[in-house]
């Protein structure tokens, strides 16, 4: 049976790369859609659990939210839930490999390779090289928002890269390096292509039977800058300041990822693609500013907090603070809860977990000059030098998503299905008596 990859391109709104299709500039997508279904798939109908991480888990589980319970980025190693890649492997004795995936835990026994999301605390398998690519990876995620990279952090990309980077990419990768520090979404493609190119090599190394790669620019990108896309038709513009007018790192990313599909079909002709997004996003309609803080802990610090053992950054706005006890995180949480900015509105949101706090910079007015912030005890002047400009959110979450698989014929009738339907979809590949939603009695 010939091997499967699944390609797993966060929240790409197919809807507006349709229309970069249709003007002629992505040729592989445009060869994908003209012999395959694009199926739609539905998630959850409440807003706060369309979030990436939680529709993950449910495409590798194949549960609801309600189900698994997994609400916060990085939550998934304290459940004791059944993934796709460990089905594989013990039901089926798959080998079975992982790049990146969103909120999961590695629990495998004879693995290819598992590099785990930047954010997830869960182990790395594999060789020297994807090892020393996962620990720059933390950091360069992590410390994005700043567009600070540390020494260290670049020496172990370069090592990683020196091993893996496809000597045809070498253009590519010296064109948007030398150009990132001004057009700084560029960043997010570097660090995406270097995945692809460690996954094709690796790839083509151990020869999983099934490998899933993850890719994130896309949804960075085109929450941080839709609305300089040329097919935005929206009225909402984006400042001089935040990017150059004329420019289009939408149509950059989504150029990419044309490149990236073709490069892995090239490379791993006998493999059977499934593409999915989990969710997909669509333009907001009003300017919202997200912040995130410099130095997490010495923030806390400032802000009058104590016995403090660990802070963990999350993903944009979010991080986990750790305590020594159930009341030093009780005292924190009513210190940080009370903060305000001048015009009365809260800084942080806070959910309380005993010993731990999950804390939101969640503030999305601008932050200028002089920025006081006090919570009637502790008060914080020029808070502004305390934290990083993210992004002004271009786009919010969407339910549909969409999924492709190439091992399937075109019928042009296919309906939308449940995110959940992946799960046995996927095992319905080696298992004919896993029941299928796209199965040929399910498409009409």
């Amino acid at each position: 049976m010939s091997r499967v990859i699944s390609l797993e391109l966060n929240e790409v709104d197919f809807e507006l790369l349709r229309k970069y299709v249709d003007a002629g500039k992505l040729p592989t997508f445009e060869r994908l859609l003209a012999r395959y279904d694009l199926v739609q798939t539905t998630s959850e109908t409440e807003y706060a659990h369309l979030e990436p991480w939680i529709q993950w888990v449910t495409a590798h589980t194949g549960l609801t939210f309600s189900q698994h319970g997994v609400f916060r980025l990085g939550d998934i190693v304290g459940k004791e839930l059944r993934q796709l890649w460990e089905v594989l492997e013990e039901r089926f004795g798959l080998r079975v490999a992982a790049v990146s995936p969103m909120n999961a835990r590695n629990v495998l026994k004879n693995a290819a390779f598992f590099v785990p999301d930047p954010w997830t605390q869960t182990a790395t398998l594999g060789p020297w090289d994807l090892r020393l690519l996962s620990t720059a990876l933390v950091q360069t995620v992590n410390d994005n928002a700043q567009h600070r990279i540390t020494v260290g952090s670049y020496l172990r990309l370069a090592a990683a890269a020196a091993v893996n980077v496809r000597a045809k990419n070498l253009r590519s990768y010296a064109k948007l390096a030398a150009t990132s520090r001004t057009k700084k979404w560029r960043k997010a493609l570097v660090l995406d292509q270097l995945l692809c190119d460690a996954f094709i090599g690796h790839c083509k190394k151990a020869r999983p039977d099934y490998a899933s790669l993850f890719l994130n620019a896309a949804a960075h990108v085109q929450h941080h800058y839709m609305f300089s896309s040329p097919f935005y038709r929206g009225e909402l513009r984006n400042p001089d300041w935040y990017i150059e007018p004329g420019l289009d790192p939408v149509g950059e990313v989504y150029a990419l990822y044309d490149e990236i599909i073709a490069s892995i079909l090239t490379a791993l002709p006998d493999a059977r693609l499934l593409i999915a997004t989990g969710l997909s996003q669509q333009p907001n309609h009003q300017l919202i500013h997200y912040y995130r803080p410099k130095d997490h802990l010495a923030l806390m610090g400032q802000l009058g907090l104590s016995g403090i053992t660990a802070v963990q950054p999350r993903m944009s706005r979010d991080f986990l603070v750790e305590f020594d006890s159930p009341r030093d995180a009780a005292a924190a949480q009513r210190k940080l809860e009370g903060f305000v900015a001048p015009d009365g509105v809260s800084i942080f949101s806070v959910e309380n977990r005993g010993k731990t706090l999950f804390c939101m910079l969640c503030y999305t007015r601008p932050i200028e000059r002089d920025f006081t912030i006090s919570n009637g005890e502790v008060t914080l002047r020029h808070f502004e030098e305390q934290v990083a400009h993210v992004s002004i959110e271009n786009a919010i979450h969407r339910q549909t998503g969409y999924f492709l698989d190439t091992g399937l014929a075109k019928t042009g009738t296919r309906k939308p299905i449940p995110l959940t339907s992946l799960f046995d979809h996927t095992l319905s590949i080696w298992d004919p008596e896993t029941a299928s939603a796209l199965s040929p009695s399910a498409a009409s």
